[in-house]
């Protein structure tokens, strides 16, 4: 093993330590949702009630909390007198015979998620049957996020992702393994287009986000209130901070553009570029699902671990292939490639330990697993996840068995061909890995 990789090893489980010693999140348990109101959903009462209490199953933040009445009217809501900050009261004004029906939804405070019902009331006398078939019933459906807020969610995150596994990853990359790269046009320029679309997609984020925890359309991700209250809520500073690390890193790629392959090698630019690298990671991880379930500071470590290694492999997968293989110099190709084998080796099985134990902390059972969106969207994952692994090996057995003779042949076409098959196919899966990793953020993981 050699003196940079066990550096890089070391790296790999120091950070995952530092983070835990830094913070971790408080437990949750999935999305926020409804336990129980009083008066109870479909009660048929004698006088018509002057508040409803509702109740969930984790604290809630009033300006979370919405209740509007059929006719899109908000109604006021107020910390109920018991159950502390799980339990609400509704003022009504409910009429003196019929039937009142009131919309309700949730934002959960931890990775901003609504969660939506509808409860139904009778006064006086019993409802009558077409009040089930129509009328207020149908006038008040439950409100849902808009579809293409939620899919203009996922793009947004997914770009994000890539962004961040390609920025972060190069810079492993050029530290640990190329140093010369620096100097690299495509090199340069693949990293200042990673940190503008990172930038972008977070700063859009906050306006998705916004519309889509207050169940708006997508005209609402365009509003300047709209980042204005979001960025009052425990997601949409997660966002901002996100936004500021994006900002910072313009001073570490400014470094590293104007430097070159000196500032690669410096000590001090990269303590910058590790610290931009953890406050990047841990707000990613921040919007996840990792903290719900019964030991939220193994999940946040294990997601902290399975973003590192996602974007040391990814992002010197695309370095690798975009910037490295196009030069065709074998004594590069003869430095380079080794050790991005050991690297990325190293990282795919910091990938899968972390990935198991967030599996078991989100999902909590095989039931889930098999029978909600969620696991099933992981099962997914985990198949695209298995080609791209069978491609990397496909890949390794390459560098182990024909690398020495394309150094030999100085690059001959036909010998690296299929390192260069293998290698394009482990990058389009990548892509497709990451899109269902972007709707499994925006899917309730059902325990």
């Amino acid at each position: 093993m050699t003196r940079r990789l066990r550096r890089t090893l070391f790296l790999f489980l120091l950070t995952p330590l530092l983070y835990a010693l830094v913070g971790a999140p408080q437990a949750a348990s999935a999305h926020t949702e409804l336990v129980s109101s009083s008066p109870k959903d479909g009660a048929h009462l004698k006088k018509a009630p002057d508040r409803l209490t509702l109740t969930f199953d984790e604290p809630v933040a009033l300006d979370d909390v919405r209740v509007l009445t059929v006719d899109g009217d908000r109604l006021p809501v107020t910390r109920a007198a018991k159950g502390g900050t799980r339990a609400v009261r509704v003022a009504l004004a409910a009429p003196a015979h019929g039937d009142l029906a009131v919309v309700w939804s949730v934002v959960d405070e931890e990775d901003g998620h609504p969660s939506s019902g509808r409860i139904a009331l009778s006064i006086g006398a019993p409802a009558k049957k077409a009040a089930t078939t129509g009328g207020d019933q149908a006038a008040s459906p439950v409100p849902t996020p808009s579809p293409s807020v939620r899919k203009g969610l996922v793009a947004a995150r997914w770009i994000g992702y890539l962004a961040l596994a390609v920025f972060l990853g190069g810079l492993g990359f050029l530290a640990l393994l190329w140093p010369r790269g620096a100097d690299e046009p495509r090199a340069r320029a693949l990293l200042a287009l990673a940190w503008v679309a990172g930038l972008l997609a977070t700063v859009v984020s906050v306006g998705l986000q916004g519309a889509y925890t207050t169940l708006g359309g997508f005209r609402d991700a365009l509003r300047l209130g709209t980042y204005a209250d979001m960025l009052t809520t425990e997601p949409g500073i997660v966002l901002a901070a996100r936004t500021l690390l994006w900002v910072l890193a313009a001073v570490v790629l400014g470094a590293l553009l104007q430097g070159g392959a000196r500032t690669s090698r410096s000590p001090g630019w990269r303590v910058g570029a590790l610290a931009v690298t953890f406050g990047l990671l841990r707000t990613t991880g921040m919007t996840g699902h990792n903290s719900e379930g019964g030991e939220p500071t193994w999940g946040a470590v294990a997601d902290f671990v399975h973003l590192l290694g996602a974007s040391l492999w990814i992002g010197g997968l695309a370095m690798l292939t975009l910037a490295v293989l196009p030069r065709k110099r074998v004594g590069e190709l003869a430095e380079v490639i080794p050790g991005y084998s050991r690297l990325a080796a190293v990282s795919v099985a910091g990938i899968v330990c972390a990935g198991l134990v967030l599996a078991w902390q989100v999902v909590g059972s095989y039931h889930a697993l098999l029978h909600t969106s969620y696991g099933q969207l992981l099962l997914l994952k985990t198949g695209i996840l298995g080609c791209v692994l069978l491609a990397a090996y496909a890949s390794r057995q390459w560098v182990r068995t024909r690398l020495d003779l394309a150094v030999l042949l100085r690059g001959d076409a036909a010998t690296v061909r299929p390192f260069g098959y293998s290698v394009a196919a482990e990058t389009g899966l990548v892509l497709v890995v990451l899109a269902v990793t972007s709707l499994l953020v925006t899917a309730d993981p059902g325990r």
